[in-house]
Protein backbone atom coordinates (compact mmCIF):
# COMPACT_ATOMS: atom_id res chain seq x y z
CA UNK A 1 0.00 0.00 0.00
CA UNK A 2 1.25 3.50 -0.79
CA UNK A 3 0.10 6.92 0.26
CA UNK A 4 -2.34 8.31 -2.30
CA UNK A 5 -1.90 11.95 -1.32
CA UNK A 6 0.34 14.40 -3.11
CA UNK A 7 3.39 15.95 -1.46
CA UNK A 8 4.25 19.65 -2.01
CA UNK A 9 5.73 19.95 1.51
CA UNK A 10 2.33 19.64 3.13
CA UNK A 11 3.93 19.38 6.57
CA UNK A 12 5.05 23.02 6.55
CA UNK A 13 1.49 24.27 6.98
CA UNK A 14 -0.43 21.26 8.31
CA UNK A 15 -2.76 21.18 11.28
CA UNK A 16 -2.22 17.76 12.83
CA UNK A 17 -4.76 16.26 15.22
CA UNK A 18 -3.45 13.94 17.92
CA UNK A 19 -5.57 10.86 18.60
CA UNK A 20 -4.98 8.99 21.84
CA UNK A 21 -6.54 5.72 20.62
CA UNK A 22 -7.69 4.26 23.92
CA UNK A 23 -9.66 7.44 24.70
CA UNK A 24 -11.02 8.44 21.29
CA UNK A 25 -13.83 6.06 20.28
CA UNK A 26 -14.73 2.49 21.25
CA UNK A 27 -16.36 0.44 18.50
CA UNK A 28 -16.87 -2.87 20.34
CA UNK A 29 -18.09 -1.82 23.78
CA UNK A 30 -15.14 -3.02 25.86
CA UNK A 31 -14.45 0.48 27.22
CA UNK A 32 -11.21 0.88 25.27
CA UNK A 33 -10.96 3.02 22.15
CA UNK A 34 -9.86 1.20 19.02
CA UNK A 35 -8.91 1.58 15.36
CA UNK A 36 -12.39 0.97 13.97
CA UNK A 37 -13.73 3.56 16.39
CA UNK A 38 -11.22 6.00 14.93
CA UNK A 39 -12.16 5.04 11.37
CA UNK A 40 -15.83 5.64 12.00
CA UNK A 41 -15.26 9.08 13.57
CA UNK A 42 -12.81 10.37 10.94
CA UNK A 43 -15.51 12.24 8.95
CA UNK A 44 -16.07 14.46 11.98
CA UNK A 45 -12.37 15.30 12.08
CA UNK A 46 -12.40 16.07 8.36
CA UNK A 47 -15.37 18.36 9.05
CA UNK A 48 -13.27 20.14 11.67
CA UNK A 49 -10.77 21.08 8.97
CA UNK A 50 -7.54 19.33 9.97
CA UNK A 51 -4.90 17.98 7.58
CA UNK A 52 -3.59 14.87 9.32
CA UNK A 53 -4.07 12.62 12.34
CA UNK A 54 -1.31 11.38 14.62
CA UNK A 55 -2.03 8.19 16.55
CA UNK A 56 -0.39 7.44 19.89
CA UNK A 57 0.78 3.81 20.14
CA UNK A 58 -1.56 0.98 19.22
CA UNK A 59 1.12 -1.74 19.00
CA UNK A 60 1.13 -5.05 20.86
CA UNK A 61 1.88 -4.17 24.47
CA UNK A 62 1.28 -5.20 28.09
CA UNK A 63 -0.05 -1.64 28.50
CA UNK A 64 2.05 -0.87 31.57
CA UNK A 65 2.52 2.64 30.14
CA UNK A 66 -0.55 2.93 27.91
CA UNK A 67 1.19 1.37 24.93
CA UNK A 68 4.51 3.20 25.18
CA UNK A 69 5.87 -0.17 26.30
CA UNK A 70 5.93 -1.94 22.95
CA UNK A 71 6.16 -5.74 22.74
CA UNK A 72 5.84 -5.97 18.93
CA UNK A 73 6.52 -2.97 16.70
CA UNK A 74 4.90 -4.58 13.65
CA UNK A 75 1.50 -5.63 14.92
CA UNK A 76 -1.64 -4.16 16.49
CA UNK A 77 -2.57 -4.92 20.08
CA UNK A 78 -5.87 -6.85 20.21
CA UNK A 79 -7.18 -4.07 22.48
CA UNK A 80 -7.20 -1.82 19.42
CA UNK A 81 -7.97 -4.30 16.66
CA UNK A 82 -5.96 -5.91 13.89
CA UNK A 83 -3.63 -4.96 11.06
CA UNK A 84 -6.63 -5.19 8.74
CA UNK A 85 -8.41 -2.66 10.95
CA UNK A 86 -5.38 -0.39 10.69
CA UNK A 87 -5.42 -0.68 6.90
CA UNK A 88 -9.15 0.08 6.83
CA UNK A 89 -8.67 3.13 9.04
CA UNK A 90 -5.76 4.40 6.93
CA UNK A 91 -7.67 3.93 3.70
CA UNK A 92 -10.64 5.86 5.09
CA UNK A 93 -8.37 8.67 6.23
CA UNK A 94 -6.85 8.96 2.77
CA UNK A 95 -10.31 8.95 1.18
CA UNK A 96 -11.13 11.97 3.35
CA UNK A 97 -7.89 13.73 2.41
CA UNK A 98 -6.31 13.14 5.82
CA UNK A 99 -2.76 11.89 6.30
CA UNK A 100 -1.87 9.35 8.99
CA UNK A 101 1.12 9.71 11.30
CA UNK A 102 1.93 6.95 13.79
CA UNK A 103 3.92 6.99 16.99
CA UNK A 104 7.30 5.28 17.06
CA UNK A 105 8.90 4.41 20.41
CA UNK A 106 12.60 3.73 19.74
CA UNK A 107 14.24 4.62 23.06
CA UNK A 108 12.93 1.53 24.82
CA UNK A 109 10.74 -1.52 24.36
CA UNK A 110 8.55 -3.46 26.73
CA UNK A 111 10.30 -5.96 28.97
CA UNK A 112 7.85 -8.44 27.42
CA UNK A 113 9.41 -7.97 23.98
CA UNK A 114 11.00 -11.14 22.62
CA UNK A 115 14.27 -9.27 22.14
CA UNK A 116 14.48 -8.45 25.85
CA UNK A 117 13.31 -11.87 26.98
CA UNK A 118 16.09 -13.42 24.90
CA UNK A 119 18.55 -10.97 26.45
CA UNK A 120 17.52 -11.98 29.99
CA UNK A 121 18.16 -15.64 29.18
CA UNK A 122 21.53 -14.95 27.55
CA UNK A 123 24.85 -14.53 29.31
CA UNK A 124 26.52 -11.19 30.10
CA UNK A 125 28.49 -10.01 27.07
CA UNK A 126 26.27 -11.92 24.62
CA UNK A 127 24.87 -10.53 21.37
CA UNK A 128 21.39 -10.69 22.87
CA UNK A 129 22.33 -8.58 25.89
CA UNK A 130 24.08 -6.06 23.65
CA UNK A 131 20.65 -5.01 22.33
CA UNK A 132 19.92 -3.25 25.65
CA UNK A 133 21.85 -1.31 28.31
CA UNK A 134 23.00 -4.13 30.62
CA UNK A 135 25.82 -3.27 33.01
CA UNK A 136 27.56 -4.76 36.01
CA UNK A 137 26.74 -3.12 39.32
CA UNK A 138 29.06 -1.19 41.58
CA UNK A 139 30.11 -2.20 45.08
CA UNK A 140 31.93 -5.28 46.33
CA UNK A 141 29.32 -7.64 44.93
CA UNK A 142 27.64 -5.51 42.28
CA UNK A 143 24.90 -4.66 44.73
CA UNK A 144 24.81 -0.96 43.76
CA UNK A 145 23.38 0.30 40.45
CA UNK A 146 25.91 1.29 37.76
CA UNK A 147 25.25 5.01 38.34
CA UNK A 148 22.87 7.39 40.15
CA UNK A 149 20.44 8.07 37.32
CA UNK A 150 16.78 8.36 38.22
CA UNK A 151 13.73 7.41 36.18
CA UNK A 152 11.47 10.05 34.69
CA UNK A 153 8.63 8.23 36.46
CA UNK A 154 10.36 8.36 39.84
CA UNK A 155 12.83 6.05 41.58
CA UNK A 156 16.13 4.81 40.22
CA UNK A 157 16.61 4.11 36.53
CA UNK A 158 18.22 0.68 37.03
CA UNK A 159 16.77 -2.73 37.87
CA UNK A 160 18.85 -5.74 38.80
CA UNK A 161 18.28 -9.07 37.10
CA UNK A 162 18.49 -12.56 38.51
CA UNK A 163 20.54 -15.36 36.98
CA UNK A 164 19.00 -18.73 36.15
CA UNK A 165 20.00 -20.07 39.58
CA UNK A 166 18.30 -17.16 41.35
CA UNK A 167 21.42 -15.22 42.32
CA UNK A 168 21.64 -11.46 41.57
CA UNK A 169 22.94 -10.60 38.13
CA UNK A 170 23.55 -7.54 35.99
CA UNK A 171 21.51 -4.35 36.02
CA UNK A 172 19.57 -2.93 33.06
CA UNK A 173 18.76 0.74 32.35
CA UNK A 174 15.20 2.05 32.08
CA UNK A 175 14.79 5.82 31.92
CA UNK A 176 11.06 5.25 32.34
CA UNK A 177 9.31 2.31 34.02
CA UNK A 178 11.21 -0.85 34.93
CA UNK A 179 9.07 -2.60 32.30
CA UNK A 180 10.61 -0.32 29.63
CA UNK A 181 14.28 -1.27 29.15
CA UNK A 182 16.37 1.13 27.07
CA UNK A 183 17.91 -0.06 23.82
CA UNK A 184 21.62 0.34 23.17
CA UNK A 185 21.54 2.47 20.04
CA UNK A 186 25.29 2.12 19.53
CA UNK A 187 24.51 -1.43 18.41
CA UNK A 188 24.11 -1.73 14.60
CA UNK A 189 21.66 -4.61 15.12
CA UNK A 190 19.23 -2.28 16.91
CA UNK A 191 19.48 0.30 14.14
CA UNK A 192 18.80 -2.31 11.48
CA UNK A 193 15.71 -3.62 13.28
CA UNK A 194 14.16 -0.17 13.47
CA UNK A 195 14.89 0.56 9.83
CA UNK A 196 12.81 -2.53 9.08
CA UNK A 197 10.06 -1.22 11.38
CA UNK A 198 9.98 2.05 9.44
CA UNK A 199 9.64 0.22 6.14
CA UNK A 200 6.90 -2.05 7.50
CA UNK A 201 4.60 0.89 8.27
CA UNK A 202 5.62 2.97 5.27
CA UNK A 203 4.67 0.04 3.07
CA UNK A 204 1.24 0.05 4.73
CA UNK A 205 0.74 3.66 3.68
CA UNK A 206 1.52 5.76 6.75
CA UNK A 207 2.51 9.34 6.01
CA UNK A 208 5.01 9.74 8.80
CA UNK A 209 6.17 9.06 12.32
CA UNK A 210 6.06 11.02 15.54
CA UNK A 211 9.21 9.86 17.32
CA UNK A 212 8.79 9.42 21.06
CA UNK A 213 11.68 10.67 23.23
CA UNK A 214 13.58 11.71 20.12
CA UNK A 215 16.16 13.44 22.32
CA UNK A 216 17.02 10.11 23.98
CA UNK A 217 18.44 6.86 22.59
CA UNK A 218 22.11 7.84 22.73
CA UNK A 219 23.71 8.04 26.19
CA UNK A 220 27.00 9.71 27.11
CA UNK A 221 30.06 7.47 27.06
CA UNK A 222 30.81 5.71 30.36
CA UNK A 223 27.31 6.56 31.69
CA UNK A 224 28.57 9.13 34.23
CA UNK A 225 26.75 9.99 37.45
CA UNK A 226 24.55 13.05 37.09
CA UNK A 227 22.25 15.04 39.31
CA UNK A 228 19.86 17.71 38.01
CA UNK A 229 20.82 21.31 38.83
CA UNK A 230 18.93 22.85 41.72
CA UNK A 231 17.31 25.31 39.30
CA UNK A 232 16.14 22.53 36.98
CA UNK A 233 12.53 22.24 35.87
CA UNK A 234 10.51 19.17 35.09
CA UNK A 235 9.88 20.30 31.49
CA UNK A 236 6.74 18.13 31.64
CA UNK A 237 5.70 15.08 29.68
CA UNK A 238 6.85 11.52 29.26
CA UNK A 239 10.07 12.76 27.76
CA UNK A 240 10.75 15.11 30.63
CA UNK A 241 14.19 16.61 30.99
CA UNK A 242 15.57 17.39 34.40
CA UNK A 243 17.70 20.16 33.01
CA UNK A 244 16.98 23.84 32.60
CA UNK A 245 13.95 26.05 32.31
CA UNK A 246 13.56 27.81 28.94
CA UNK A 247 16.58 30.07 28.79
CA UNK A 248 16.40 33.85 29.05
CA UNK A 249 19.36 34.15 26.72
CA UNK A 250 21.96 34.76 29.45
CA UNK A 251 23.11 31.17 29.80
CA UNK A 252 25.92 30.17 27.45
CA UNK A 253 25.80 27.14 25.20
CA UNK A 254 28.52 25.52 27.34
CA UNK A 255 26.51 26.12 30.52
CA UNK A 256 23.41 24.58 28.98
CA UNK A 257 25.36 21.60 27.69
CA UNK A 258 26.90 21.06 31.13
CA UNK A 259 23.49 21.09 32.80
CA UNK A 260 21.91 18.66 30.35
CA UNK A 261 21.48 15.11 31.47
CA UNK A 262 23.95 12.65 29.88
CA UNK A 263 20.99 10.62 28.62
CA UNK A 264 19.24 13.47 26.74
CA UNK A 265 20.17 15.42 23.64
CA UNK A 266 23.44 13.67 22.81
CA UNK A 267 24.89 14.46 19.39
CA UNK A 268 24.83 10.84 18.27
CA UNK A 269 21.06 10.84 17.80
CA UNK A 270 21.38 12.97 14.69
CA UNK A 271 23.19 10.28 12.73
CA UNK A 272 20.23 7.97 13.35
CA UNK A 273 17.71 10.45 11.98
CA UNK A 274 19.79 11.19 8.90
CA UNK A 275 19.58 7.53 8.00
CA UNK A 276 15.83 7.46 8.69
CA UNK A 277 15.33 10.53 6.50
CA UNK A 278 17.03 8.71 3.64
CA UNK A 279 14.57 5.85 4.02
CA UNK A 280 11.53 8.15 4.09
CA UNK A 281 12.79 10.07 1.07
CA UNK A 282 12.73 6.85 -0.93
CA UNK A 283 8.90 6.71 -0.62
CA UNK A 284 6.36 8.77 -2.52
CA UNK A 285 4.03 11.33 -1.00
CA UNK A 286 6.59 13.08 1.20
CA UNK A 287 6.49 11.06 4.42
CA UNK A 288 7.64 12.92 7.52
CA UNK A 289 9.39 12.61 10.87
CA UNK A 290 8.26 14.70 13.83
CA UNK A 291 10.44 14.86 16.93
CA UNK A 292 9.35 14.83 20.54
CA UNK A 293 12.58 16.47 21.66
CA UNK A 294 12.54 18.15 25.07
CA UNK A 295 15.70 20.21 24.68
CA UNK A 296 16.50 23.79 25.43
CA UNK A 297 17.15 26.38 24.01
CA UNK A 298 15.14 26.48 20.80
CA UNK A 299 18.33 26.77 18.76
CA UNK A 300 19.18 23.28 19.99
CA UNK A 301 15.69 21.98 19.23
CA UNK A 302 16.21 23.20 15.67
CA UNK A 303 19.10 20.75 15.25
CA UNK A 304 16.51 17.98 15.02
CA UNK A 305 14.97 19.56 11.90
CA UNK A 306 18.00 20.37 9.79
CA UNK A 307 17.35 19.67 6.09
CA UNK A 308 18.69 16.10 6.18
CA UNK A 309 17.05 15.08 9.48
CA UNK A 310 13.48 15.46 10.72
CA UNK A 311 10.76 17.62 9.23
CA UNK A 312 9.23 18.94 12.45
CA UNK A 313 10.00 19.19 16.15
CA UNK A 314 7.43 19.92 18.82
CA UNK A 315 7.75 23.40 20.22
CA UNK A 316 7.60 22.68 23.94
CA UNK A 317 9.03 26.09 24.78
CA UNK A 318 5.85 27.57 23.33
CA UNK A 319 3.61 25.08 25.15
CA UNK A 320 5.24 25.97 28.48
CA UNK A 321 5.03 29.75 28.01
CA UNK A 322 2.62 31.50 30.39
CA UNK A 323 -0.38 33.48 29.13
CA UNK A 324 1.47 36.81 29.09
CA UNK A 325 2.05 39.08 26.10
CA UNK A 326 5.75 39.72 26.67
CA UNK A 327 6.65 36.10 27.22
CA UNK A 328 4.61 34.98 24.22
CA UNK A 329 6.20 37.51 21.89
CA UNK A 330 9.66 36.43 23.05
CA UNK A 331 9.05 32.73 22.45
CA UNK A 332 7.30 33.30 19.11
CA UNK A 333 10.23 35.37 17.85
CA UNK A 334 12.75 32.83 19.15
CA UNK A 335 10.82 29.97 17.54
CA UNK A 336 10.51 31.51 14.11
CA UNK A 337 14.15 32.60 14.18
CA UNK A 338 15.54 29.25 15.32
CA UNK A 339 13.56 27.09 12.90
CA UNK A 340 13.99 29.49 9.98
CA UNK A 341 17.76 29.19 10.38
CA UNK A 342 17.49 25.56 9.29
CA UNK A 343 14.70 26.14 6.76
CA UNK A 344 12.09 24.37 8.87
CA UNK A 345 8.64 25.55 9.92
CA UNK A 346 7.98 26.30 13.53
CA UNK A 347 5.36 24.13 15.16
CA UNK A 348 2.85 25.35 17.71
CA UNK A 349 1.17 23.22 20.35
CA UNK A 350 -0.77 23.86 23.56
CA UNK A 351 -1.84 20.40 24.77
CA UNK A 352 -0.98 16.73 24.36
CA UNK A 353 -1.31 13.39 26.16
CA UNK A 354 1.55 14.19 28.57
CA UNK A 355 0.64 17.62 29.94
CA UNK A 356 -2.25 19.29 31.75
CA UNK A 357 -4.89 20.33 29.21
CA UNK A 358 -4.46 24.02 28.48
CA UNK A 359 -8.11 24.73 29.35
CA UNK A 360 -6.97 24.05 32.93
CA UNK A 361 -3.24 24.76 32.83
CA UNK A 362 -3.62 28.41 31.84
CA UNK A 363 -5.72 29.04 34.96
CA UNK A 364 -3.57 27.19 37.49
CA UNK A 365 -2.57 29.18 40.57
CA UNK A 366 -0.54 26.36 42.13
CA UNK A 367 1.76 23.57 41.00
CA UNK A 368 0.67 21.33 38.16
CA UNK A 369 -1.78 18.59 39.24
CA UNK A 370 0.52 16.13 37.47
CA UNK A 371 3.12 16.93 40.10
CA UNK A 372 3.11 17.02 43.87
CA UNK A 373 0.47 17.98 46.36
CA UNK A 374 -2.65 18.79 44.36
CA UNK A 375 -5.82 16.83 44.88
CA UNK A 376 -9.44 17.47 43.94
CA UNK A 377 -10.05 19.60 47.04
CA UNK A 378 -6.73 21.45 47.14
CA UNK A 379 -6.31 25.20 47.04
CA UNK A 380 -5.09 26.61 43.76
CA UNK A 381 -7.13 24.42 41.46
CA UNK A 382 -7.96 26.06 38.12
CA UNK A 383 -11.12 28.07 37.67
CA UNK A 384 -12.94 26.28 34.83
CA UNK A 385 -14.52 29.40 33.31
CA UNK A 386 -11.27 31.37 33.38
CA UNK A 387 -9.31 28.42 32.03
CA UNK A 388 -11.62 27.93 29.06
CA UNK A 389 -11.64 31.65 28.25
CA UNK A 390 -7.84 31.74 28.22
CA UNK A 391 -7.61 28.48 26.30
CA UNK A 392 -9.88 29.79 23.55
CA UNK A 393 -7.87 33.01 23.34
CA UNK A 394 -4.57 31.13 23.30
CA UNK A 395 -5.79 28.84 20.51
CA UNK A 396 -6.96 31.81 18.44
CA UNK A 397 -3.49 33.29 18.78
CA UNK A 398 -1.72 30.00 18.00
CA UNK A 399 -3.68 29.30 14.82
CA UNK A 400 -2.84 32.76 13.47
CA UNK A 401 0.90 32.01 13.51
CA UNK A 402 2.84 30.84 10.43
CA UNK A 403 3.91 27.21 10.49
CA UNK A 404 2.32 23.91 11.49
CA UNK A 405 0.01 23.43 14.48
CA UNK A 406 -1.00 20.45 16.60
CA UNK A 407 -4.38 19.91 18.26
CA UNK A 408 -4.89 17.32 21.00
CA UNK A 409 -8.15 15.39 20.90
CA UNK A 410 -10.86 17.08 22.95
CA UNK A 411 -9.29 20.51 23.10
CA UNK A 412 -11.62 21.55 20.29
CA UNK A 413 -14.40 20.77 22.76
CA UNK A 414 -12.82 22.87 25.50
CA UNK A 415 -12.22 19.84 27.74
CA UNK A 416 -10.61 20.61 31.11
CA UNK A 417 -8.14 18.43 32.97
CA UNK A 418 -9.89 15.70 34.97
CA UNK A 419 -8.11 16.19 38.29
CA UNK A 420 -10.64 14.48 40.59
CA UNK A 421 -10.10 10.91 39.42
CA UNK A 422 -10.54 8.29 42.15
CA UNK A 423 -7.19 6.98 43.33
CA UNK A 424 -8.23 3.41 42.54
CA UNK A 425 -8.91 4.39 38.91
CA UNK A 426 -5.49 5.89 38.17
CA UNK A 427 -3.26 3.97 35.78
CA UNK A 428 -0.25 6.18 35.01
CA UNK A 429 2.99 4.50 36.20
CA UNK A 430 4.07 7.83 37.68
CA UNK A 431 1.33 7.44 40.32
CA UNK A 432 2.56 4.01 41.37
CA UNK A 433 6.31 4.65 41.19
CA UNK A 434 5.93 7.70 43.47
CA UNK A 435 3.48 6.03 45.87
CA UNK A 436 0.80 8.52 44.95
CA UNK A 437 2.93 11.62 45.51
CA UNK A 438 2.69 12.57 41.81
CA UNK A 439 -0.66 12.26 40.07
CA UNK A 440 0.70 11.65 36.60
CA UNK A 441 -1.05 12.10 33.26
CA UNK A 442 -4.38 10.29 33.56
CA UNK A 443 -6.27 13.57 33.86
CA UNK A 444 -5.64 14.56 30.24
CA UNK A 445 -6.38 11.06 28.94
CA UNK A 446 -10.00 10.57 30.02
CA UNK A 447 -12.16 9.33 27.07
CA UNK A 448 -13.71 12.23 25.17
CA UNK A 449 -17.45 12.95 24.86
CA UNK A 450 -19.27 12.66 21.55
CA UNK A 451 -22.99 12.60 22.38
CA UNK A 452 -24.45 14.40 25.39
CA UNK A 453 -27.40 12.03 25.89
CA UNK A 454 -25.62 8.69 25.32
CA UNK A 455 -24.00 6.39 27.85
CA UNK A 456 -20.29 7.18 28.19
CA UNK A 457 -21.19 10.27 26.15
CA UNK A 458 -21.07 8.13 23.01
CA UNK A 459 -17.49 7.01 23.57
CA UNK A 460 -18.69 3.42 24.01
CA UNK A 461 -22.13 2.00 23.28
CA UNK A 462 -21.88 -0.22 26.36
CA UNK A 463 -21.21 2.68 28.71
CA UNK A 464 -17.82 1.25 29.65
CA UNK A 465 -14.82 3.57 29.92
CA UNK A 466 -11.27 2.60 30.88
CA UNK A 467 -10.97 5.83 32.89
CA UNK A 468 -14.12 7.26 34.52
CA UNK A 469 -15.66 10.26 32.78
CA UNK A 470 -16.91 13.26 34.76
CA UNK A 471 -20.64 13.48 35.46
CA UNK A 472 -20.81 17.05 34.15
CA UNK A 473 -19.28 16.64 30.68
CA UNK A 474 -22.52 16.58 28.67
CA UNK A 475 -22.20 20.27 27.64
CA UNK A 476 -18.74 19.49 26.22
CA UNK A 477 -20.03 16.71 23.93
CA UNK A 478 -19.49 17.21 20.22
CA UNK A 479 -23.14 16.96 19.28
CA UNK A 480 -24.02 19.54 21.96
CA UNK A 481 -21.59 22.00 20.35
CA UNK A 482 -22.07 21.37 16.65
CA UNK A 483 -23.58 24.41 14.85
CA UNK A 484 -23.80 26.36 18.12
CA UNK A 485 -22.48 29.79 17.22
CA UNK A 486 -20.48 30.45 20.38
CA UNK A 487 -19.28 26.91 21.13
CA UNK A 488 -15.61 26.00 21.31
CA UNK A 489 -16.07 23.43 18.53
CA UNK A 490 -17.55 26.09 16.24
CA UNK A 491 -14.69 28.45 17.07
CA UNK A 492 -12.07 25.84 16.16
CA UNK A 493 -13.87 25.01 12.92
CA UNK A 494 -14.05 28.68 11.95
CA UNK A 495 -10.43 29.33 12.94
CA UNK A 496 -9.19 26.49 10.78
CA UNK A 497 -11.30 27.61 7.81
CA UNK A 498 -10.05 31.20 8.11
CA UNK A 499 -6.47 30.01 8.60
CA UNK A 500 -6.68 28.17 5.31
CA UNK A 501 -8.60 30.87 3.43
CA UNK A 502 -6.11 33.59 4.41
CA UNK A 503 -3.06 31.31 3.98
CA UNK A 504 -1.80 32.17 7.44
CA UNK A 505 0.29 29.01 7.76
CA UNK A 506 2.56 30.17 4.94
CA UNK A 507 2.34 33.87 5.75
CA UNK A 508 4.85 36.17 7.39
CA UNK A 509 4.40 37.56 10.87
CA UNK A 510 4.71 41.31 11.46
CA UNK A 511 4.41 42.72 14.97
CA UNK A 512 2.25 45.77 15.54
CA UNK A 513 2.85 48.24 18.34
CA UNK A 514 0.16 48.78 20.93
CA UNK A 515 -0.02 51.13 23.93
CA UNK A 516 -1.20 48.26 26.12
CA UNK A 517 1.58 46.08 27.53
CA UNK A 518 -0.75 43.12 28.02
CA UNK A 519 -1.95 43.14 24.39
CA UNK A 520 -0.12 41.17 21.73
CA UNK A 521 -0.72 42.60 18.24
CA UNK A 522 0.41 41.13 14.94
CA UNK A 523 -0.34 41.01 11.25
CA UNK A 524 -0.15 37.85 9.15
CA UNK A 525 -1.19 38.06 5.51
CA UNK A 526 -4.37 40.16 5.46
CA UNK A 527 -5.38 39.41 9.05
CA UNK A 528 -4.73 41.51 12.15
CA UNK A 529 -4.66 39.68 15.47
CA UNK A 530 -5.00 41.24 18.92
CA UNK A 531 -4.68 39.05 22.01
CA UNK A 532 -5.47 40.66 25.36
CA UNK A 533 -3.60 38.67 28.03
CA UNK A 534 -4.31 41.21 30.76
CA UNK A 535 -6.96 41.59 33.44
CA UNK A 536 -8.70 44.66 32.01
CA UNK A 537 -10.59 45.39 28.80
CA UNK A 538 -8.92 47.69 26.26
CA UNK A 539 -10.37 49.64 23.31
CA UNK A 540 -11.13 47.36 20.38
CA UNK A 541 -9.16 48.31 17.24
CA UNK A 542 -11.36 49.41 14.36
CA UNK A 543 -11.96 47.03 11.51
CA UNK A 544 -14.11 44.18 10.31
CA UNK A 545 -14.14 41.40 12.89
CA UNK A 546 -13.48 38.02 11.32
CA UNK A 547 -13.59 36.06 14.56
CA UNK A 548 -13.32 36.55 18.30
CA UNK A 549 -12.48 33.96 20.94
CA UNK A 550 -15.09 35.50 23.25
CA UNK A 551 -17.91 38.08 23.25
CA UNK A 552 -17.07 41.67 22.31
CA UNK A 553 -19.08 44.58 23.64
CA UNK A 554 -19.02 48.38 23.74
CA UNK A 555 -16.09 48.48 21.33
CA UNK A 556 -13.92 46.80 23.96
CA UNK A 557 -11.53 43.86 23.72
CA UNK A 558 -12.15 42.04 27.02
CA UNK A 559 -9.46 40.41 29.13
CA UNK A 560 -8.31 36.96 27.99
CA UNK A 561 -9.75 37.42 24.52
CA UNK A 562 -8.26 37.27 21.02
CA UNK A 563 -9.79 38.89 17.97
CA UNK A 564 -9.05 38.54 14.26
CA UNK A 565 -9.72 41.57 12.04
CA UNK A 566 -9.52 42.01 8.31
CA UNK A 567 -6.36 43.99 7.59
CA UNK A 568 -7.84 46.19 4.85
CA UNK A 569 -7.98 49.09 5.23
CA UNK A 570 -4.73 48.69 7.14
CA UNK A 571 -4.98 49.86 10.74
CA UNK A 572 -2.27 52.30 11.76
CA UNK A 573 0.22 51.35 14.48
CA UNK A 574 -1.37 53.66 17.02
CA UNK A 575 -5.00 52.89 16.24
CA UNK A 576 -6.49 51.37 19.37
Amino acid sequence: MTSVLSSSQWWRSAVIYQIYPRSFADSNGDGMGDLLGIRDRLPELAELGIDAVWLSPFYTSPQRDAGYDVADYCDVDPLFGTLDDFDSMTARAHELGLRVIVDLVPNHSSSAHLWFQEALLAAPGSEERARYMFRDGRGDNGELPPNNWESVFGGRAWTRTETTDGTPGQWYLHLFDSSQPDFDWNNPWVRHQFENVLRFWLDRGVDGFRVDVAHGMIKADDLPDWSPPSSGGSMGGAGAIEATEPTDGEATADQLAASRAPFWGQDGVHEIYRQWRTILNSYDGERILAAEAWVDPLTDTAKWVRPDEMHQAFNFAYLETPWAAGALRTVIDASISAFSEVDAPSTWVLSNHDVVRHASRLALTAESPQGHGIGPHSAGLPDRELGLRRARAATALMLALPGSAYIYQGEELGLPEMIALPDNARQDPTWFRTNGERYGRDGCRVPIPWEAESVAYGFSASGASWLPQPADWAPFARNAQRNVSDSTLTMYTQLLALRRAHELATGELEWLETPHAAVLALRNSDVLVYANTGHDAVPLPTGEVLLSSGPLSDEQLPADTTVWLRAYPLASAGQQ
